[in-house]
């Protein structure tokens, strides 16, 4: 799945300067799990800002996208941008997939200085479930329990960009009650699924020292309720954390208009511009 910032705008920009393809951040087993890098011009020079991109699909389905094309924005930006594999949910249950972001978080770090990333200006991104995937790695504190042990301790993400994702799994429900199918069929069912449930519910690990979150979501989203990106403002709004929450009128699950689409990745860029995330040269007079 395309990152959602697909509009209209015309970024015009910078190509990368060179894509790393295929690479093995992980090996768990015999699985072996990749990412895709692709490195901005600038950073040959001095150190800029990097994406770290997870798809969606119900942590069931979905891969990481082909190219760069979808990320247009952020490279006109001066960012350099990272695609994820992860476990889906019939190759390991929660908290795999977790664990996966966490570890893509870490390499990025192990490797900003040969890749020109600069490891204090870290942006997550997804899209439904890789926006829960990007809370859940941009949230957890340096020390917790689902850490895989060569990944501890990664970076602290300077921004998480949130488009549509699920934040409290114990609350989406189902019409029988109990847990979403979906959510379901990633937890595992077993006695213990509804307290795993919420230890993989991002609203569980806000703190005051959380990272800056942008949230997008549709007011008429089937899939995910808009109610869940309510929620996590309301809560980073009581913890005095920074954050945007940018709700599209009669927006599905990411089928946003172009007009939409537009007006909410302006809002994106001017987020991480206020957080000086993005380079003044590249903000524009109005950020």
């Amino acid at each position: 799945m395309l990152l959602a910032p697909q509009s209209a705008i015309a970024f015009e920009g910078e190509a990368p300067a060179r894509a790393v393809r295929d690479v093995v951040y992980r090996q768990i087993g015999d699985t072996a799990l990749h990412l895709d890098a692709y490195i901005h011009p600038a950073a040959a020079k001095s150190p800029v800002p990097v994406l770290i991109h997870f798809h969606g699909g119900g942590w069931a389905r979905g891969a990481r996208p082909d190219d760069w094309t979808g990320f247009r924005s952020y490279l006109a930006s001066g960012f350099s941008v990272v695609t994820v594999q992860y476990r889906l949910a019939g190759e390991a249950k929660a908290p795999a997939a977790v664990e996966d972001a966490r570890c893509a978080l870490h390499w990025v770090e192990a490797n900003a200085a040969a890749l020109g990333f600069d490891s204090d200006r870290i942006v997550i991104s997804g899209t439904s479930a890789g926006a829960h995937l990007a809370l859940m790695a941009g949230l957890l504190p340096e020390t917790n329990a689902i850490d895989a042990p060569e990944c501890r301790s990664p970076p602290r993400a300077a921004a998480i960009i949130d488009h549509y994702g699920p934040t409290d799994l114990a609350a989406l429900g189902a019409r029988s009650g109990g847990l979403h199918p979906t959510v379901t069929n990633w937890i595992g069912a077993h006695p213990d699924a509804a307290d795993l449930a919420r230890q993989m519910s991002p609203v569980n690990w806000l703190s005051a020292s959380s990272p800056p979150i942008f949230i997008a979501h549709g007011d008429a989203d089937p899939v995910v309720p808009v109610a869940q990106s309510q929620m996590l403002a309301r809560r980073l709004g009581e913890l005095g954390v920074a954050h945007d929450l940018f709700v599209v009128p009669q927006g599905g699950h990411g089928k946003f208009d172009v007009a939409s689409r537009d007006a909410m990745t302006k809002r994106i860029f001017a987020f991480l511009c206020a957080l000086e995330i993005v380079d003044k040269g590249a903000c524009g007079d109005e950020n």
